[in-house]
């Protein structure tokens, strides 16, 4: 089926939208991926976070964030002092853009038509799980959110007020584990944790 309008959406259950997410063919990546992976995580959770797309890994196993970038995002929630069952995490995209190279997948950053074919199912995830503070993991998400001018090392940790959400970009984990000496990312992963910080002040104060 091709990706339904928002308003199609409404009277489903999150876990119903992801199952009808799973037959999505607006656009051509559901050819080559493995599965479509939705987002994951409490109906009504406090904090969103939100990548660009799936990897290899999460392609595979059908969940987000379950590769190494997902073990280093697990390592700075808990080092921001954040209760996991408070997130839900997800991703603009839902299915895997790769390229082969040799017989290895390699990420392949998802085009502006790719996100908004996929648009539908973040609106409804956003409408349905309502979070006080959505983290934007990368150019790519916040991009995808704000508009083209966000340049997240310069914004990162600076809440921004769009359509109804308080929205914080930062850093994906994958650039921490792309930095090849440890100084740089260990300073990138205390940059990660700081801004997630934010975010779960803003969820808090929110909340009260």
């Amino acid at each position: 089926m091709a990706s339904p309008r928002d308003d199609d959406l409404d009277r489903l259950s999150l876990r119903q939208v992801a199952a009808r997410a799973a037959t999505c063919t607006a656009c051509e990546l559901y050819e080559s991926a493995t599965q479509v992976v939705f987002g994951e995580g409490p109906s009504k959770a406090p904090i969103m976070l939100l990548g660009e797309q799936p990897g290899d890994q999460e392609d595979r196993e059908g969940q987000p964030f379950v590769g190494p970038s997902g073990r280093e995002l697990d390592r700075a929630i808990d080092e921001a002092g954040i209760d996991r069952s408070d997130v839900y995490v997800t991703n603009v995209v839902k299915h895997f853009r790769f390229e082969m190279r040799g017989k290895r997948r390699l990420h392949n950053k998802p085009t502006r038509r790719h996100i908004e074919a996929c648009r539908p199912w973040l609106n409804t995830e956003l409408a349905k799980v309502d979070p006080a503070v959505i983290v934007c993991l990368g150019s790519s998400a916040a991009q995808a959110l704000l508009g083209s001018g966000v340049k997240v090392m310069e914004d990162h940790g600076v809440p921004v007020d769009w359509e109804g959400f308080l929205v914080v970009p930062t850093i994906h984990p994958s650039f921490i584990l792309r930095t090849p000496d440890h100084d740089g990312r260990e300073q990138l992963f205390r940059l990660l944790v700081s801004d997630l910080g934010v975010a779960a002040d803003l969820a808090s104060s929110r909340r009260d």
